[in-house]
C-alpha cells in the first residue's frame, strides 16, 4: 500500500482485559499477562485458539513464546516481542494492523505489563541491571551517571527544568495534570490511588530529582492489560460495537536520546512524527479529539506531549492545563481512568483499554459524554513515541 490513508479504518479493537492493579503481588509476570489475554479474548467473545498473532512487551522476562505456549495458541502465523518501552503498546496496534490488512493474521492478541511494584521497581534501581543495550546505555553510563544521572528520573528532570527555563512553566501546572489525574483516578474502582489531592498536596509532596516531586512521578504497580485486534469486517459480527482504529504510527528519534546527545531537550521526538502520520492517516486533526489517553509516565512527559501532538502551540502546554481544560467537563478531557499517575503503570497499554470503553460508553461516572473520536499515546524512555487515533 503506497498511501498509509489506505488502512484508515481497516481494523478494529474487539476485545479489551486487564488484571486487577495492585502494589503487592505473588504472581508471574507471565502470570499476569495471561490474565489480561484471558479477559480480552472473552471480551471479544472469542477463545485462544482464534488468535493467530501475538505482540508482547518483554518487561520482567517475558517473551511471546511464553505466553503463546501457556495460552494454547494453536496455529500461530506472526509473532514479535517489541522492544519500545511505554511506547510498545501503541506501536504493537501498528503492527497489528499490518499484519491483518496483509492477510498474514486474522486476529491479534496485544499483552503488556509489570511486576513494577513487586520486582522491577525504578524506585529501587531494581531494573537497571536489564538496561545494557549499546550504544545508548554506554554513553549514559560513562558520560552522564558520574554527575548523577541515574535511570530515567533524572533523565526526565533536567527536560523538565529546561522546560520551565525555556518557557516560564511553573511546577503548579505540572500538578494541575497530577490533579486531574487523581480526580478521574477517584471514579475509578480499579485504580490503585484514589484518594483525592490538590494542588498545594502537589506542592508539598517529597521531591525526589529537583523539580520532580513525588506527585509528579507514576505509580509502581504490579498488573498487566491486554487487546485483540481484528478486520473492520470480521469485528462487524462480535459482541460488542467495533472501536475503529482510524489512524496509527510510531516515531523515533533521529539519535541516541539521552542528555549529552539531544538536540531539543523540550520536546518528544518520537511523539511528534508519530502525531504527524497517524493525524494524516485519519484526515483528522487535533481538535476532532474528543478525549486523549496521554502517556503520563511524568507530568513533564504528559504535558511536553499534549504540546508535541499539537493540541497547543510548543510552550502553551502549562496555561493549556489550568483551569480544568483537561479535566472531565472541560474542552479536553486526557487520561480518564486515572493514567499512570493515579490508576496504574502497565506500560500505557490501560490508556488503550481505557480509550476503547470511553468509545463503547462503559465507563460510568467518568464517561465522556458523546465522545466520538479518541487519541491514545505512548513514550519510550528514549524518545520512541507511538499516537492513536481511535472512533466509534
Amino acid at each position: 500500500m503506497s498511501n498509509i490513508t489506505e488502512l484508515r479504518d481497516r481494523c478494529a479493537i474487539v476485545g479489551v482485559g486487564e488484571t486487577t492493579y495492585t502494589r503487592g503481588t505473588d504472581k508471574s509476570s507471565v502470570r499476569l499477562h495471561l490474565e489480561a489475554a484471558l479477559n480480552a479474548i472473552q471480551d471479544a467473545g472469542l477463545s485462544p485458539k482464534d488468535i493467530d498473532g501475538y505482540f508482547a512487551y518483554p518487561h520482567g522476562g517475558v517473551l511471546a513464546e511464553h505466553i503463546i505456549l501457556n495460552l494454547g495458541i494453536s496455529d500461530l502465523k506472526h509473532s514479535a516481542t517489541i522492544h519500545m518501552g511505554g511506547a510498545m503498546a501503541v506501536s504493537s496496534i501498528q503492527h497489528a494492523v499490518l499484519a491483518i490488512t496483509s492477510g498474514v493474521c486474522n486476529y491479534v492478541l496485544v499483552t503488556a505489563g509489570r511486576r513494577g511494584y513487586s520486582e522491577q521497581r525504578v524506585s529501587t534501581m531494581a531494573e537497571r541491571a536489564g538496561l545494557t543495550t549499546p550504544p545508548l546505555f554506554s554513553i549514559i553510563n560513562e558520560f552522564e551517571a558520574p554527575y548523577g544521572v541515574f535511570g530515567v528520573t533524572g533523565f526526565f528532570a533536567a527536560s523538565m527544568r529546561r522546560h520551565m527555563y525555556e518557557y516560564g512553566t511553573t511546577s503548579r501546572q505540572f500538578g494541575a495534570i497530577a490533579v486531574a489525574c487523581r480526580k478521574h483516578a477517584m471514579l475509578n474502582s480499579k485504580a490503585v490511588m484514589r484518594k483525592p489531592i490538590t494542588l498545594e498536596d502537589h506542592q508539598n509532596s517529597r521531591m525526589i530529582i529537583d523539580p520532580l516531586h513525588l506527585l509528579d512521578c507514576s505509580l509502581e504497580t504490579d498488573g498487566a492489560g491486554a487487546v485483540v485486534v481484528t478486520s473492520a469486517e470480521r469485528a462487524r459480527g462480535l459482541k460488542h460495537v467495533p472501536v475503529y482504529i482510524t489512524g496509527v504510527a510510531e516515531g523515533h528519534p533521529d539519535r541516541p536520546f539521552s542528555e549529552t546527545t539531544k538536540v531539543v531537550m523540550t520536546e518528544l521526538p518520537g511523539v511528534r512524527k508519530a502525531a504527524i502520520r497517524a493525524f494524516a492517516m485519519a484526515g483528522l486533526t487535533a481538535g476532532d479529539v474528543d478525549l486523549a489517553e496521554i502517556y503520563d509516565a511524568f507530568t513533564w512527559i504528559c504535558l511536553t506531549g499534549i504540546e508535541d501532538i499539537g493540541f497547543c502551540q510548543k510552550g502553551e502546554g502549562g496555561p493549556f492545563v489550568e483551569g480544568g481544560r483537561i479535566e472531565l467537563g472541560g474542552k479536553l478531557p486526557i487520561n480518564t481512568h486515572g493514567g499512570l499517575l493515579s490508576e496504574a503503570h502497565v506500560s500505557g497499554i490501560n490508556h488503550i483499554v481505557e480509550g476503547v470503553r470511553q468509545l463503547r460508553g462503559e465507563c460510568g461516572e467518568r464517561q465522556v459524554r458523546g465522545a466520538e473520536v479518541a487519541l491514545v499515546s505512548g513514550v519510550g524512555d528514549f524518545g520512541d513515541g507511538g499516537v492513536m487515533l481511535l472512533r466509534r
